[in-house]
Order: C-alpha cells, then structure tokens, then sequence
C-alpha cells in the first residue's frame, strides 16, 4: 500500500488465499485490506494517537438511515456525553475530495449532528466545524485534541 500523509504507525497485517488482511483494533478483527481501509485505519490510529480519543469512544462503519435509504458511514468519534463529536468521511487515495465528498458528509451529518467533520483521501485532510445556526461548515486548520 501506499504511504499516506499521516505518521507512520504499525499495523498487523497477515496474507491468507492471496488476499492481504489488516488487524482492525477497534473492531478487533481482521479486514480485507483495500485502499480505502488502509486509508481509514490509518485515520482511526490518527484518532486515537494523536489526538487522544480513546479507542471505546471510536465507533467504525455504521449503517444509518438517510431519507430512507440505508447508509454507512466510515468513523464517528462520540464525546463523553455520547453525542457525536467528529464524524470522518475516507475516500481511496486514488479518490479525489470534491464538491460531491462535501455533499455526502452534510447528508450524513443531517442524521448525526458532528460538531466536527473531517474528510480525508490520506493524502489530503479537511476539517471542518458545524455551525449548526446558519446551516454552514468553516474550514479549520486541525481538529480539537480529546478533552476528558
């Protein structure tokens, strides 16, 4: 896989019947290895790393009802009082973040409420911070560190 732009951090991976798996510590289960999970894992780590947020406030791919539709989306991080606090949208590396990436988190935030959004292909990170008064996001430099 490719090297992304996040620290480096160690994963567990394993091959079985030619297909490579990724240990999933959230989870705690072995998952295909694709180039979007290589991308989510790595942000699950940035999580909970670099910023602090414990592993029991990750939750990871999630079905949620959008309009009716059923939808998955990639990360949520829950605050202590277990609203959502940043919901993350991972794409491939090969994908690039447009307009349509924007739209897709702000559907799925409609139903989640995430004071804080976070958008990444692994080679790029946006952030962003709801303001919920004015229907509007506002790009911001890097995401709030967990706060106990």
């Amino acid at each position: 896989m490719e090297q992304l732009n996040f620290s480096n951090y160690s994963f567990t991976l394993k091959s079985n019947e030619n297909k490579t798996y990724i240990f999933d510590f959230i989870r705690k289960k072995n998952l295909i290895l694709t180039p979007e999970e290589w991308v989510r894992q790595h942000c699950v780590q940035f999580l909970n790393k670099e910023l602090g947020y414990p592993k029991s406030h990750i939750n990871l791919e999630k079905q949620i009802k959008i309009n009716g539709q059923v939808k998955r989306y990639d990360i949520v991080v829950y605050s202590l009082d277990s609203n959502v606090e940043i919901l993350v949208e991972c794409k491939a590396p090969s994908v690039k973040i447009s307009q349509d990436t924007f739209d897709q988190i702000a559907r799925y935030n409609m139903t989640l409420k995430s004071r804080f959004l976070m958008l990444t292909n692994g080679k790029e990170h946006y952030f962003c911070e709801m303001d919920f008064k004015n229907k509007a996001y506002r790009f911001i430099q890097k995401l709030p560190k967990y706060q106990k």
